[in-house]
């Protein structure tokens, strides 16, 4: 893997977890109703469901690359067209932002089981996870080392940024309601991964 790969996924994955999705509607949610008492438990548990569904993606993945290449590689041209039907569904998502705040008084524990339950189950994050990860795995480079640096960074964004939400819902409630601010980050976020499927397909074409 390569440096600039490296820095790609990051970035990449930077963009991908700040779109709003079940995950992100459940931490403001809770945030919403419960405040700050939710942020650290809500973070874990959605780091762990992620850490979870990658897992079981790159399992698969590093299993379809070791039975057949040219499988592999039109999974990768699959892939970028999904990163871009992403962008173009985000994009036109408009400013809906549906999260209500959570009255029920549950317990951290809870809430962490929540968060991970709501992260790892959902099947929208294996096949997301299917179609964007082969973009950046190098079929020349050792799979395991591949798969143990794309986690762990990928964990440490999706903690951070489900934290990060988790702290913005409970001080900057009016933000999230303005409909013109979250067309404006769906919008953004949508240009972005057109952008990022784009990319992904021309340097498939660039190297076939």
């Amino acid at each position: 893997m390569t440096l600039a790969t490296f820095i790609a996924f990051l970035v990449a994955s930077g963009i991908l977890v700040l779109i709003p999705g079940p995950t992100v509607l459940l931490v403001v949610s809770y945030a919403l109703g419960q405040g700050l008492r939710a942020a650290l438990p809500i973070a874990i548990g959605v780091a762990l469901g992620d850490f979870t569904a990658m897992t079981l993606s790159m399992l698969g993945l590093g299993a379809l690359l070791a039975a057949s290449g040219s499988v592999f590689t039109l999974l990768k041209w699959a892939g970028g067209a999904y990163l871009i039907w992403l962008g173009i569904k985000l994009w036109r998502a408009g400013g809906a932002f549906d999260a209500a705040p959570r009255r029920d008084t549950a317990a951290p524990l809870r809430m962490l089981a929540h968060a991970f339950l709501v992260t790892a189950l959902n099947p929208k994050s294996l096949t997301f996870f299917v179609a964007f990860l082969p973009q950046f795995i190098d079929r020349n480079a050792d799979f395991l080392t591949q798969m143990l640096i794309f986690e762990a960074s990928f964990l440490v964004l999706a903690f951070t940024n489900a934290l990060g939400y988790a702290l913005v819902a409970s001080r900057a409630r009016t933000l999230l309601r303005n409909p013109r601010a979250v067309a404006l980050a769906n919008r953004v976020g949508g240009s972005l991964l057109i952008g990022a499927g784009i990319a992904a397909v021309s340097l498939r074409a660039a190297q076939n």
